[in-house]
């Protein structure tokens, strides 16, 4: 483990880091469809918030040993308050990992809690172009979208992370859509 954080950090100061070092993230899609599965049919917010835990495992499962270690130092880091070290990491992470959705969510996710949703809104997009079924980065972008003042299209992202797990917190931030009045119907 040393070895391998020494060469990724040896690499990544040498200038040398390319994207195609980073070997493809694991394949958990068909772990992941079925925890949505079964989250949907969760009888309580209990069980689909235990289920939506075990969707985390996955999500946050790095390419490799060296990605990992700056994921799980990054998400350290957020959890202190550390933001601007926080995303330090991650744009370390994206630069060497492209193509892995988490850390586009993990440094979007720190970007909100800067209140910098312009920062946030494009790593969610690419988050959601690279795991389009990310129930995290889904509802990420509602409140992103929220907080930019761009409330349509938070109503519908906040609709689709919803139709993946109708149990999410975020709920309660959906607007019932109001109903067309009939020409007439108001006598």
């Amino acid at each position: 483990m040393k070895r391998a954080t020494f060469l990724f950090c040896s690499f990544l100061l040498s200038g040398a880091a390319v994207a195609s070092e980073c070997p493809t993230a694991p394949d958990h899609s068909v772990k992941l469809d079925a925890l949505i599965g079964q989250i949907q049919v969760a009888p309580d917010e209990t069980e689909a918030r235990v289920l939506s835990n075990e969707l985390w495992q996955y999500w946050a499962d790095a390419p490799d040993e060296a990605a990992q270690e700056v994921l799980d130092r990054g998400m350290r880091k957020r959890a202190a308050w550390d933001l601007l070290g926080a995303l330090e990491d991650f744009d370390t992470l994206v630069a060497y990992c492209p193509e892995y959705a988490e850390g586009y969510n993990q440094r979007a996710f720190a970007n909100f809690l800067r209140q910098d949703f312009e920062a946030a809104l494009p790593d969610l997009e690419r988050a959601i172009e690279l795991s389009p079924r990310h129930i995290g980065a889904l509802s990420g972008r509602a409140m992103t979208l929220i907080g930019l003042g761009r409330e349509a299209e938070a109503q519908d992202a906040l609709v689709a992370a919803l139709e993946l797990n109708p149990w999410l917190p975020e709920r309660g931030l959906l607007k019932p859509v109001p109903e067309k009045q009939v020409p007439g119907e108001d006598l």
